[in-house]
């Protein structure tokens, strides 16, 4: 089922519970619980939150109190994390019923999943492991994405992976793949650039190549985080896609080329452990914020100086 980021009618007709806010050009943050009382005294940020739909699939409780909270003021994203779109057996009916009601229960303004697995028969990896890129899997993915998205009854954004290994049986590039399955599905795309960061360091290629041959078109929400440098076995610099600190100078220049082609786009800063306090926080999206502000200036006086011509 193609999308075509149409959402059904009876989608468009139900009667929001939330109010409205704009995230267009927008930077935001995950929200962590332990920022919760920092957030609501602190003067309003104008951005977004991300939450991780996992850690709301309780009935009730603290979880859902907090975020029904910060829903009333800001934007959320809702982002899966285990729904093994990428995996070989068909998604859980169970969980993707789960989402279906998040979606429903907080209105979010993106949702967004990883191509990935992690998932195998009745086991679950706490990983985001990587799948060859061949046309048979391009039609398996696909069928998973139109499922995923008929039952929340929306369009989602696929995020692109970070990745240690390559597998020999791939007869398409990352891009190739991720573009076949936006013509297939009607998905749109969540550009993760610290994992381009990462990937293209790992296996030794480009990350501006990369980026130039990336479907940016479809891209709908963006993704900076920190990493880490370890060694492989050869002693060679592997980098960890490990969220636990500041984003990379080398990601933030990428990112303002990527805002500089495509204009802004709601982004998101992921810190996931050694969670700092919340002003340190905030001040990565702030710093996400002024890149987004001085590109969409840019893009105003191209803009204006092109149509003048």
């Amino acid at each position: 089922m193609k999308m075509n980021g149409l959402a059904p009618a009876s989608r468009i007709s139900k009667t929001s519970r939330f109010p409205a806010h704009p995230i267009a050009g927008l930077a935001g943050t995950s929200f962590k619980h332990e920022h919760l009382r920092a957030i609501l005294g602190d003067d309003p940020m104008g951005g977004f939150f991300e939450v991780h739909a996992e850690n709301y699939m309780g009935a009730g409780g603290p979880p859902h109190d907090a975020l029904a909270r910060i829903r009333r003021d800001y934007p959320v994203s809702l982002h899966g994390v285990c729904m093994s779109i990428g995996g070989p057996r068909p998604l859980d009916k169970a969980h993707l019923g789960r989402f279906r009601a998040l979606v429903d229960r907080y209105e979010p303004a993106l949702v967004s999943e990883h191509l990935a697995w992690s998932t195998h028969d009745t086991t679950y990896y706490n990983d985001l492991l990587p799948l060859p890129y061949t046309p048979a899997t391009v039609s398996r993915v696909a069928d998973h994405i139109d499922e995923m998205q008929e039952t929340i009854g929306r369009p989602i954004l696929l995020e692109n992976p970070s990745t240690y290994v390559l597998f020999a049986e791939s007869t398409m590039s990352e891009t190739d793949f991720i573009g076949a399955l936006v013509q297939r599905t009607g998905c749109g795309l969540l550009l993760d650039v610290n994992n381009v960061f990462v990937s293209a360091t790992n296996h030794g290629y480009s990350a501006l190549s990369y980026l130039a041959d990336f479907p940016l078109a479809h891209v709908g929400e963006i993704h900076l985080a920190g990493h880490t440098e370890q060694a492989d076995d050869e002693g060679d610099l592997l980098l960890i896609d490990s969220h636990d600190g500041p984003v990379a100078d080398a990601v933030w220049n990428l990112f303002d080329i990527v805002i500089g082609r495509c204009g802004p786009l709601p982004t998101l800063i992921e810190w996931d452990s050694n969670i700092p306090d919340w002003p340190v926080l905030k001040a990565e999206a702030a710093a996400a914020q002024a890149i987004l502000d001085h590109q969409a200036d840019s893009h105003h006086v191209f803009g204006k100086a092109h149509a003048a011509g």
